[in-house]
């Protein structure tokens, strides 16, 4: 369950699931089981309903080519009927609302998109792959909609493939696999996991590997004078164990939620 003003983190490569996944939340597929709930309503039996108060951003926005960004935003308001704040969106994100869509990169298409979902306020914000064709200030102009959106109370949902996107917004993770969800965690948990990447060097004689290896400690590369060693779980063991020997240099690194995402991936 997503919770109201939280921004959670869909993660997981290409092909894992995440978009189908987010086309049966918005009723664009439908599962062959199970049941989706949005604002406690089924998502089927409202989904007329709900859509006005979702904010959709899909992975591929699609638009009216001949038409200029503020017709896309006059077309959507006309089934409002309530102010919008495209402008304020379209000037915080440099996009100039006059020019038709053929003639916009597909950078400025996704701002469109971004303007579109968000104009209206919506209580619920659904985004595939939100930054994907946007410049780093724009993606961090993004982020900073985003959780403005979530302290005003949106609840958001955000997929994506970017590592450092998720860990940057994100309260909670889902990490789906092959269309299943095999890890839910708070990214602050995430952080937290016990692996780290060491890199020793040694003095005199090089201990052999088998020496060095125990519960939770892999050799994943051979240095001429030492080792590049990951370690799971307690750190503390491995140090104790290499300082039977002649330590040169040791350069420990403590896991990027990339680390702890692959590994989420071979494990399971």
């Amino acid at each position: 369950m997503i919770e109201k003003g939280e921004i959670f983190g869909f993660l997981g490569p290409n092909g894992a699931g995440k978009t189908t996944a987010i086309r049966c939340i918005m009723d664009f597929l439908r599962p062959d089981a199970g049941q989706i709930r949005i604002l406690k309503k089924d998502s089927r039996l409202h989904t007329v309903e709900l859509k006005s108060d979702i904010g959709y951003l899909p992975g591929e926005v699609r638009l009216y080519e001949n038409w200029t960004g503020q017709e896309h935003v006059d077309f959507s308001s006309s089934f409002y009927k309530r102010p919008d704040r495209a402008k304020y969106i379209a000037d915080r994100l440099t996009l100039d609302l006059s020019k038709k869509t053929k003639d916009l990169s597909s950078g400025n298409k996704q701002k469109l998109g971004i303007v579109l979902a968000l104009m209206f306020e919506p209580q619920v914000l659904i985004w595939d792959e939100p930054t994907l064709t946007l410049d780093p200030l724009l993606q961090q102009e993004v982020y900073a909609l985003l959780k403005e959106a979530s302290n005003n109370g949106a609840t958001v949902l955000m997929s994506s493939h970017n590592l450092a996107e998720v860990e940057r917004v994100c309260n909670r993770v889902a990490i789906i696999k092959q269309g299943k969800i095999i890890a839910i965690d708070e990214i602050k948990n995430l952080r937290k996991k016990n692996m780290y990447t060491i890199t020793v060097h040694f003095f005199g004689i090089l201990p052999e590997k088998d020496e060095l290896i125990s519960d939770g400690v892999k050799i994943i590369d051979e240095l001429e004078r030492g080792y590049v060693v990951k370690v799971s779980g307690d750190i503390n063991r491995f140090l104790k164990n290499v300082s039977r020997f002649q330590v040169e240099d040791i350069n420990i690194e403590k896991a990027s939620l990339e680390d702890v995402f692959l590994e989420f991936y071979k494990e399971n």
